[in-house]
């Protein structure tokens, strides 16, 4: 069984050696800033080390974690200690409102996204895991658990929806030799499942009490061929999609007038 929600005292345990795993991609970087459009100033929630923040415009960061904090780089955009359910900002303070993989640890991620409502003037942005996807041999073959909690703490895209209106849904394949070391960014590179570093960036693995069945299976199943037999097809793709989504909400039509 696992935690349901990733706590900022638990992320400033396993963030220790965060930014040497999971580093921005830059096809995915692309994706994002496009949906951020014309957008010069940015606040990123639930911000990490500073993945996909664009480095040509103002962004301002919030991350609860200090260990995250810490290993922002010397020219991050500055973070402000913080949570999604209370942006310490002022109404209409940002052109666009940003979010990447953070979603899902929100204790109550309506009042998040009501937050960054509030406090942005344009659209709002967040990259997610469709929870009706599903997903990929990793959790669907070894380790279940963690696509059984997922399907219940990412929101449902119609959920995101009934809080911010209509929504603009984008899919985010994964590239093959993505240097992101999310849950489905080793994809087509399942040893890198069995690095204990590579694990310890990714919070599912966290957040679970006994990784080693699933590790013990998958690393059999490597070493025998059997793994090859069933997915082997996948070597050859240069990207998959496994349900990350960019979401897009323009600014309400009162907004704009």
């Amino acid at each position: 069984m696992a935690a349901e929600r990733m706590s900022p005292a638990l992320y400033d345990r396993i963030g220790v050696g965060y930014s040497g795993h999971r580093r921005p991609d830059p096809r995915i970087a692309a994706q994002v800033a496009s949906a951020l459009g014309p957008a010069l100033t940015v606040l990123n929630v639930g911000a990490g080390t500073g993945s996909y923040e664009p480095a040509d415009r103002d962004v301002v960061a919030v991350e609860p974690s200090a260990e995250m904090v810490r290993q922002r780089g010397p020219g991050a955009a500055p973070a402000v200690r913080a949570v999604a359910e209370h942006l310490p900002f002022r109404d209409g303070s940002f052109d666009a409102t940003l979010a990447v993989l953070s979603i899902h640890h929100w204790p109550d991620w309506r009042r998040g996204l009501g937050e960054m409502r509030r406090v942005g003037r344009g659209s709002v942005v967040i990259l997610t895991w469709d929870p009706e996807h599903p997903a990929f041999w990793l959790v669907q073959e070894y380790f279940p658990e963690i696509l059984e909690v997922d399907r219940r703490i990412f929101p449902a895209l119609a959920a995101v929806r009934s809080v911010l209106g209509p929504v603009e849904v984008q899919p985010v394949p994964v590239p093959a030799d993505c240097t992101d070391g999310f849950l489905g960014g080793y994809w087509r590179r399942p040893e890198r499942y069995l690095d204990a570093g590579a694990r310890g960036a990714i919070s599912a693995f966290a957040k679970l009490r006994n990784v080693g069945p699933g590790l013990e299976r998958l690393e059999a199943d490597l070493r025998s061929g059997r793994w090859e037999s069933r997915h082997g097809a996948l070597r050859t793709l240069p990207e998959l999609d496994v349900g990350y989504r960019l979401l897009v909400a323009p600014p309400p039509p009162a907004a704009l007038t």
